[in-house]
């Protein structure tokens, strides 16, 4: 009995552990899945009260200002949220943020655009470097409102336009005017006197070009312009000055972010130019109507090519043409604002005072959408009035295809032109097209039509306009604004004085030879090439 009651005590105390072990374990267990439901609750709670701010949006501004047509957008709807007024910031409302990827989104993820918090188009505070862009340019709405708006996206503070035709008419002027950052200079009669002045007609690097129609005279017309941007950028506190036409987009390709910003921050300080190479738009429809958002394959430039695919592709790269690209191949620049800058043309600066010391970027570029509409034709013909024979266009058009075009635009039928244009113009071979993209001479670039779209669906454009409409400025007091503002560097412009002149010449003696401005360049063609290989 004895040792049965000892049996029976020995089982009862093991039956007592068990069932409290048992019991221990049922608790961590119920705790361990009571914890990280309630951390996802006060976490939730948290994000919903607004209470957990993001670190990098808080970083930015609380006092960012929104540009025209953001009021009644997806875009600008995430700015009361608890974000401190970010644009692109993930609110407390899903909506939103789906809106923004629908905005911007929708093509970011595959081509790495990056969704920037707590960002302005408009703000100028903390913004690091400034950059100003100017240009000379007779487009419509319809062309210069989605080019403005991609480079405010990228990084563009500041416009210079120097403005005639259709975009010098009121109803372009008082929506451009509206635009923060914005400047409009018309083309008036005190304007040209001003230009008259200038020491340019005095110095020979620009000569070459002088008193000649048609894109000469443009390209003249340009370098003036470029002058006086200089001082407005100046002015303005401006860090970069680019010379762009509204056909023209820039791809910061190779920085951190899609950020022009982001591209010339990282420039070394003792760099004075930096060259963007040149794409040329390569169409593959005769019926494209708005070439930001409908074009997507490009062909490099000769500078971002090994020297071997360029060689030995450039017959089918050509296609029949004068030369590698259509028009010009010699890229666009932007320049250091500093002391002593000047033009050199329409694709380069220089300084009265050195050598400009540039870089040429490895992926960035310019991505100039040339002869995109068939009508693009018969308006080139329509704004020089040369004679179209082999001889009288070469005092209108500096570059062969442009001499082509034209003379065909003037001489051909409207079938006969159709079918040219699709020769020599449209890329509808399409195992040809594929060739050309595995070897990397053509490329598909879709980043600034995602931009561009996505501002157009958000209706930035449209709103930019009726916001103009309602504040109802008169242009009578506009167009006198920004010639006072000139009259400050006007020692600048005008060689007419003494002590000017004096000093110009001591300038120049200091220079063993001045450079001619670089004109609109095409690429290295075929003979040179080869002539380059025997060397």
């Amino acid at each position: 009995m004895a040792g049965y009651r000892g049996a029976s005590s020995s089982a009862s105390s093991a039956g007592g552990g068990g069932a409290a072990a048992a019991a221990f374990a049922t608790r961590m267990l119920l705790l361990l899945t009571l914890l990280p439901l309630a951390l996802a609750a006060f976490a939730f709670a948290l994000q919903w009260r607004g209470g957990m701010r993001d670190p990098a949006g808080a970083a930015w501004p609380s006092d960012t200002q929104r540009f025209p047509g953001m009021e009644n957008s997806p875009l600008g709807s995430s700015s009361s949220a608890g974000g401190g007024g970010s644009y692109f910031a993930v609110s407390s409302s899903s909506s939103a943020g789906a809106d923004c990827a629908e905005i911007l989104g929708r093509s970011a993820s595959s081509h790495g655009i990056s969704l920037y918090r707590g960002w302005s188009f408009d703000s100028e505070s903390a913004i690091t470097p400034k950059i100003c862009i100017t240009g000379s340019t007779s487009a419509g709405l319809h062309q210069i409102l989605p080019w403005l708006y991609y480079h405010k996206v990228i990084g563009v503070s500041h416009f210079f336009l120097f403005v005639e035709g259709e975009a010098a008419k009121p109803a372009v002027t008082s929506v451009l005017e509206s635009i923060r950052g914005v400047k409009i200079i018309y083309r008036t009669k005190e304007l040209k006197e001003k230009q008259d002045k200038s020491r340019i007609w005095n110095e020979t690097w620009l000569g070459g070009f002088f008193y000649k129609p048609c894109n000469y005279e443009l390209f003249v017309k340009q370098s003036l312009n470029m002058e006086m941007a200089i001082i407005m950028a100046r002015d303005a506190g401006m860090d970069w000055i680019i010379h762009l036409d509204t056909d023209e987009l820039i791809h910061p390709a190779g920085a951190r972010e899609y950020s022009l910003r982001r591209l010339l921050l990282d420039v070394p300080d003792n760099v004075d130019m930096v060259i963007f190479p040149n794409y040329e738009s390569s169409i593959e429809r005769d019926d494209i109507k708005d070439p930001f958002t409908e074009v997507s394959m490009f062909k490099k430039n000769y500078d971002h090519l090994p020297k071997d695919t360029y060689f030995g592709l450039y017959k089918e790269a050509t296609r029949g043409n004068p030369n590698y690209f259509l028009t010009y191949g010699n890229g666009k620049s932007a320049a250091r604002v500093q002391d002593h800058l000047r033009p050199n043309g329409a694709h380069r600066w220089h300084n009265y005072m050195k050598t400009p010391n540039e870089i040429k970027l490895e992926e960035a570029a310019i991505l100039h959408y040339t002869y995109t509409k068939f009508s693009d034709l018969t308006s080139r013909r329509d704004r020089c009035g040369c004679k179209p024979t082999k001889e009288d266009v070469k005092r209108c058009f500096i570059l062969e295809f442009d001499r082509l075009a034209f003379i065909i635009a003037s001489t051909a039928t409207e079938e006969e032109m159709r079918n040219w244009y699709r020769e020599h113009v449209v890329w509808t071979d399409k195992d040809t097209n594929l060739k050309l993209l595995r070897k990397g001479v053509l490329t598909r670039i879709y980043a600034p039509m995602a931009i561009i779209r996505g501002l157009k669906e958000s209706g930035v454009f449209t709103s930019a306009v009726t916001s103009a409409k309602a504040q109802s400025k008169t242009n009578s007091a506009n167009k006198e604004s920004i010639l006072p503002n000139i009259t400050a560097g006007q020692s600048t412009l005008e060689s007419g004085h003494v002590d000017l002149q004096a000093t110009v010449r001591k300038i120049l003696e200091m220079v063993d030879a001045q450079e001619e401005a670089m004109p609109p360049m095409s690429p290295p063609g075929f003979v040179e090439l080869t002539e380059s290989a025997l060397l």
